[in-house]
């Protein structure tokens, strides 16, 4: 904002408004700070966050280079610019200098790092700033001493914004951490020094456990981020999650742009965030925003970060946890609670303008802008402790967008989500007048979401969007397992789903078959010129479970699209049904409703939308057939539940383990998952070992039959 628009704003204004933006006129006016437009930007990042933020720089006459990899050679980002270079290798996000390389070459002026990746690396900040680039982000030195989460605390510390009790020194020898959690009392919060993302994060409930989850932490912390370093504090048994977005410009001013509740995790990774925070005290409230602004002014910070607080419920204190020196994945709810572009603020303070509105203008917008809530759709599995999923996706239908209804997706039907990057899809973020309102509107739009492929946690988000808990805003970071029972109960599959399963598949058939009799997936029996009786089996597909229940149904086409629908003992006549192999939907007309369901089938899979509610079935084979197909018999393996690296094996062939105990660790999408025994027995064989890549679905670890001998 030029400093004329500035001072044009304050005549606006109330008295305060006014003088503070004066204030900030008159900083401007007397500070010198170079200012440069800036009309090129390379954007150092993948994904909904790349094409959102090439969508502000486009908007502003900004011409925008973006970046991808071998894997991502068809991702929407990459085809987002005619300006767009390959990296190469997986990793190759992380090249600085490679990156740093192709914007002068390309002329770009300045670079975006997004979120994640180099985002918070002030290496690669300092050398943008020595190459003549502009980062687009806070100063290199400001990066250093939040991203230490020990040298963060001390400076906090120092500003008097309140720490969490703990070790946050240099010494990691693992007695000495553990005689410092044995001093904190357990519970202890073990967590990567230079960690963020829920990355090399422990919790430690006992003397006993605290070695292995030392040894978990800094296993993980390692491997994605090159720094083995922890620290350890007091964990908090009832938190929340309260983080304040700041923004600060060149001329020592900085904003509070309200507070986000990201309390409902899971895996240390927020799944929803909320802006206000529901239930916290007005006082508490602006004491929090306060010290948010003196930790950011307490390291000279620039342009866009998050000052992140965990809540106690119980006490109601507040404790300063870390800064993120970045733009936020949950940055839209801000946005609509505040009604600002904060890309645009982000390319603003780069270019060396004051920030656009004061203290008091913030919060007069927030003041009649209402509740927002953004949820993270990702493709993962909630049903196997949330494990990251991969894959084509098959079908994507995205609810109606609107002012109050907005999203962040960086993937479109046919595009696949790779095993080698974060599995979040979209972002879907909503606003209300009230939080009430804006739950209703959460809820009514993940209904219209529909995301068939790999697993996504869709279904598992309308559950919490149910509860009754989170409905009146008693939420905590340990929600999720505490609300276990109700959150991960399913209904039964109604009648009429399998029926229009099984009526779409005969559709599909017919279709596939171009006019010529076509075999349904099971028997057909009374063969006639037009019309037969057809039989099928379907069963819940439940990864992870050898056992699942089995469907029968039978159709008997009496007419021109007219059917008897037998299901187990349930008998639906004349049933008049189509399809629209175009939308993929069948509708049809039962003796008591109609019903429109899309049915998505791919080989033995079967994805059912009904009703704002996602079902998922499979066509069991018989294992005659799978003998036929060269299937191999896994009942006695454990899987692997997604592609991955195995990163240490735990047993060994012979061995006679417990259920539940650790068998094998793995990597996937930069994350540890310990896989566990699901039974009591003995170990015959040890199939992959430390290093090995594995596809999903590959056997693991395998346990020997009764009489067996072992192999290794």
């Amino acid at each position: 904002m030029a400093l004329s628009s500035l001072l044009r704003i304050s005549s606006r204004m109330g008295p305060t408004a006014a003088r503070r933006s004066r204030r900030a006129a008159s900083t401007a006016a007397s500070t010198h700070v170079p200012q440069r437009k800036l009309d090129s930007v390379l954007i150092a990042n993948r994904g909904e966050i790349a094409l959102r933020v090439g969508r502000t720089a486009s908007q502003h006459g900004i011409k925008v280079t973006t970046l991808y990899t071998d894997p991502d050679r068809h991702a929407q980002h990459a085809l987002s610019s005619p300006f767009a270079f390959n990296l190469g290798s997986v990793s190759a996000y992380l090249d600085g200098d490679r990156i740093i390389e192709i914007a002068k070459r390309e002329g770009c002026q300045a670079i975006h790092p997004g979120y994640g990746f180099l985002s918070e690396n002030s290496e690669f900040a300092r050398k943008c700033t020595e190459a003549g680039l502009v980062f687009i982000g806070p100063p290199w030195k400001a990066i250093e001493d939040m991203g230490d989460k020990s040298q963060s605390k001390k400076i906090m510390t120092a500003a008097g914004v309140p720490c969490v009790p703990g070790y946050h020194g240099s010494n990691q020898d693992v007695n000495f951490l553990e005689a410092e959690a044995d001093k904190i009392k357990y519970p202890v919060l073990i967590k990567a020094v230079k960690g963020g993302g829920g990355k090399g994060m422990r919790i430690a409930r006992s003397k006993a456990e605290f070695q292995a989850q030392l040894q978990s932490a800094k296993s993980e912390a390692m491997n994605s981020f090159g720094d083995d370093h922890v620290l350890v504090e007091k964990y908090i048994t009832t938190p929340r999650h309260i983080e304040v977005q700041v923004f600060a410009d060149k001329y020592g001013n900085c904003v509070a742009l309200g507070e986000r509740d990201c309390s409902i995790q899971r895996r240390h990774q927020k799944i929803l965030e909320e802006s206000p925070a529901p239930h916290l005290p007005d006082a508490t409230r602006k004491d929090i925003w306060a010290k948010a602004r003196a930790a950011a002014l307490a390291v000279g910070y620039e342009g866009a970060g998050t000052v992140e607080f965990i809540f106690d419920n119980d006490t109601g204190e507040f404790f300063f946890m870390e800064m993120n020196t970045r733009l936020q994945v949950e940055h839209p709810v801000t946005e609509m609670v505040t009604g600002q572009d904060l890309v645009h603020w982000q390319i603003k303070i780069a270019e060396g303008a004051p920030l656009p509105l004061t203290q008091d203008q913030v919060e007069a917008e927030m003041a009649h802008r209402g509740h927002a809530i953004e949820a993270r759709i990702y493709a993962e599995n909630p049903d196997q402790g949330f494990i990251p999923d991969s894959g084509t996706l098959l079908h994507v239908r995205t609810p109606a967008t609107s002012d109050d209804v907005r999203i962040d997706a960086g993937f479109v039907a046919g595009d696949e989500v790779s095993a080698h990057y974060d599995p979040m899809i979209a972002k879907l973020i909503v606003r209300g007048a009230t939080r009430q309102e804006a739950i209703r509107k959460l809820a009514a739009a993940l209904e219209e979401y529909e995301v068939a492929g790999p697993i996504t946690n869709i279904e598992f988000i309308k559950s919490v969007c149910r509860s009754p808990d989170f409905i009146q805003g008693e939420v905590e970071t340990g929600y999720i397992e505490k609300h276990r029972d109700e959150l991960f109960t399913k209904d039964p599959i109604e009648d009429e789903v399998l029926a229009q399963v099984a009526l779409a598949c005969l559709h599909h058939n017919s279709e596939s078959a171009t006019g010529k009799q076509a075999n349904f997936e099971g028997s057909a029996v009374g063969f006639s010129p037009s019309y037969q009786v057809r039989e099928m089996t379907l069963a819940e597909l439940t990864p992870g479970r050898k056992d699942s229940t089995k469907f029968n149904i039978r159709v008997k086409q009496t007419g021109n699209n007219v059917f008897d629908v037998e299901v187990g003992s349930r008998v639906f006549e004349q049933v008049t049904s189509h399809s629209d192999p175009t939308s993929k939907v069948v509708t049809s007309f039962f003796p008591h409703t109609r019903l429109d369901t899309t049915v998505i089938q791919d080989g033995d899979s079967v994805v059912a939308f009904q009703r704002g509610t996602q079902y998922r079935l499979t066509i069991p084979r018989a294992k005659w057939m799978e003998k036929a197909l060269g299937m191999k018999d896994v009942t006695n393996s454990v899987l692997a539940p997604m592609p991955c690296k195995v990163l240490r094996v735990e047993v060994k062939a012979g061995d006679v383990v417990e259920k539940d105990q650790p068998l094998v660790v793995i990597e996937s999408m930069k994350m540890e998952t310990v896989i566990r025994s699901p039974q009591k027995g003995t170990i015959s064989k040890v199939v992959h070992q430390k290093g090995d890549q594995c596809k999903s679905g590959t056997p693991l670890v395998e346990f020997a039959e009764e009489g067996e001998g072992t192999s290794s």
